[in-house]
């Protein structure tokens, strides 16, 4: 049995593998920031670390379909290196507010632009597959 698209599976499960470990962070800040659940706020160093997750949570919504809709009707590779950008960006991201929020800048346009760029990719592909 092989696998249609490899290395977007690879690209995923590193997204996955990213989400994962910043909800250890959460696990860990509410440990050592003294915060129980479910409360969500309390010392901006947890704050800084839980809002990361979130963030994460919420760029994955938007990155996984784009990334697969773009490995379907495109390339694999592309979109796989796409994707390894998109992880890349997300720990560059949330290294960078967990030391300081107004640092994380780099990060974030490290994510959004393939994010956005696997979005149009698909979209040209899809209406070029409509056309012909």
């Amino acid at each position: 049995m092989s696998f249609a698209y490899p290395l977007t599976g690879l690209a995923t499960v590193a997204a996955l593998l990213v989400f994962i470990w910043t909800g250890r962070k959460v696990s860990a800040a509410r440990r050592q920031f003294g915060i129980k659940a479910p409360a969500t706020s309390g010392d901006p160093g947890f704050d800084r670390v839980f809002r990361v997750q979130m963030n994460t949570l919420e760029q994955l919504a938007l990155f996984l379909p784009a990334l697969w809709l773009a490995a379907a009707v495109s390339a694999d590779l592309w979109a796989a290196v796409l994707g390894a950008v998109w992880v890349v960006g997300r720990v560059v991201y949330a290294q960078a507010y967990y030391r300081d929020a107004a640092a994380r800048g780099p990060g974030f346009l490290l994510t959004v632009a393939p994010t956005f760029i696997l979005l149009i990719l698909a979209v040209i592909f899809i209406l070029k597959g409509m056309v012909s």
